[in-house]
């Protein structure tokens, strides 16, 4: 029995040494962690010193249990099978109590480690932040490529082969600057066929006004001999002297003439030709204006200044058949830049004509460049590839600096600024409670205390993440004053832990 009791002996030292150590590595990682997450719930002086002591007396260990079993019933049950087997070393030989006086050492010390991580305060923790005044900014963030201000795509439809392209990528143009010449040949053999379909047409067109005219003379005159005729076969048909038959004759041949006389067109008394004739040369007179446009266009020139930025014809092809029916040249003006933006239907009401924006790109290096909503179209239009019934409505946005470092034919990022509110109260979005019927308040500590105070609030403008508030009739926002930021479940009056 003296042996046995030697090795319980050195075996619960043995044991007491190993569990010491542990308990201190988690004595102190529970106290960092109970700190952190209760704020507010020290360690009593001397504790630590009490948990870790390598030696206690027995009468100092009972009072330690006592202490522990004086805690209230339930933590007294979650503990029962502890404390009954530390009650069971009291009956243990005096060698045997000495040895197991490490092993009570160890039961007090996890006992007193629960009761501490069973004191924990029921006050709740909430994430807070100091109320402060800012700007609060609302955008809305859209995609679009960039382009000149004014673009032009030159083509021909001339079915003429190219004979010289004069202009590279790159180059910069004026206006009628001829860009490439075609072979004019058969343009030229256009022009000679209608200019003589033309001139035919005004021969017979004079010819016409001669014969109308001489037509028209003689009808007058034949109307006046017939007229003399009838006056004077009257006179004779009153007197007797002739026939009716005869004076009917008179009288049909007064009135054949009549109708020939007013069978022409009269102007200001000149006759006029007849219409056909005017439109047959009108009709070729267009069509040599035609012919004659399509030989002055074997050079085709560039309908505006800027910059030949494609160029997709090449000699020896035919001009109205360029490389993969492209334009042969497009000209753009680069001057001035712009970016294309397709505004939602349902996002347009924000943004208006004049708004700043703020443009960025890869080709910037992180770079912010400045631009206005120059233009937003009247009408909407069906969102192309979107596969949705969403309409959006066209928007321009003229780029300030002309020498931004953005160029045209790539896409940037805008970012419209649609409201502004400078130095105001602003709050994250999230710390914002919706009642039931649309109100909105926010949790503050009240001042000097952990209590919550409910703040009626109104909302102004909002950004992605902050939203400007002020406080509803009656009620009063500080600067400084502690915001809650996890409002929902809160009440007025409650006690919580701010961290």
């Amino acid at each position: 029995m003296k042996e046995q009791n030697q090795l319980e002996g050195q075996e619960a030292e043995m044991r007491y040494k190993s569990q010491m150590e542990k308990i201190k590595k988690k004595g102190r990682a529970d106290s960092r962690d109970k700190s952190e997450k209760d704020r507010g719930t020290e360690m009593k002086p001397g504790t630590e010193k009490a948990m870790f002591a390598e030696e206690k007396s027995e009468e100092e260990m009972e009072q330690e249990l006592e202490t522990l079993l004086n805690q209230p019933q339930e933590q007294k049950k979650k503990r029962r099978s502890s404390l009954a087997a530390v009650k069971n070393i009291r009956n243990w030989s005096p060698k045997t109590k000495k040895c197991g006086a490490a092993v009570l050492a160890v039961a007090a010390a996890v006992l007193v480690l629960r009761a501490l991580a069973g004191g924990k305060s029921s006050a709740p923790a909430v994430a807070s932040m100091p109320l402060e005044r800012g700007d609060v900014v609302s955008t809305l963030s859209l995609t679009g490529p960039i382009s000149g201000t004014d673009s032009a795509d030159v083509v021909s439809n001339l079915h003429a082969e190219v004979l010289e392209i004069r202009v590279k990528e790159g180059d910069r143009v004026e206006k009628g600057q001829v860009l490439a010449v075609l072979d004019r040949t058969d343009a030229q053999k256009e022009v000679d066929i209608a200019q003589n379909s033309y001139e035919l047409a005004v021969s017979e067109y004079n010819e016409n006004i001669r014969d109308t005219r001489n037509g028209y003379e003689k009808a007058v005159q034949d109307y006046n001999t017939a007229k003399l005729n009838y006056d004077r076969n009257k006179v004779l048909f009153e007197s007797g002297a002739v026939s009716s038959a005869e004076f009917e004759a008179v009288s049909n041949g007064l009135n054949d003439a009549r109708r020939e006389m007013e069978s022409y067109t009269v102007e200001n008394g000149q006759a006029v030709p007849d219409k056909s004739y005017e439109l047959k040369v009108q009709s070729a007179q267009f069509e040599l204006d035609q012919k004659k446009k399509d030989l002055e266009e074997t050079e085709v020139e560039s309908p505006i200044a800027g910059t030949v930025v494609r160029v997709n014809s090449k000699v020896g092809q035919f001009a109205d058949k360029p490389e993969d029916e492209k334009p042969m040249f497009i000209v753009e003006n680069l001057d001035q830049l712009e970016m294309e933006l397709q505004v939602s239907e349902y996002s347009v009401g924000d943004i208006s004509v004049g708004l700043p924006v703020e443009i960025t790109a890869d080709i910037l290096d992180g770079r912010t460049v400045k631009g206005t909503v120059s233009s937003i179209s009247p009408t909407g239009e069906e969102k192309v590839g979107s596969g949705s019934t969403e309409r959006v409505v066209p928007t321009t946005v003229t780029i300030d600096d002309p020498k931004s470092g953005l160029i045209a034919g790539i896409t940037a990022r805008a970012t419209v600024v649609t409201e502004r509110a400078e130095d105001v109260f602003k709050i994250p979005s999230s710390a914002i409670l919706t009642e039931e019927d649309g109100g909105k308040q926010i949790a503050v500590l009240k001042e000097g205390t952990n209590l919550v105070h409910l703040i009626p609030v109104t909302t102004g403008v909002e950004s992605d993440l902050e939203t400007e508030i002020a406080a509803a009739a009656g009620e009063e926002l500080t600067e400084g004053m502690t915001v809650l930021l996890s409002p929902e479940g809160l009440s007025e009056g409650m006690e919580v832990v701010p961290v």
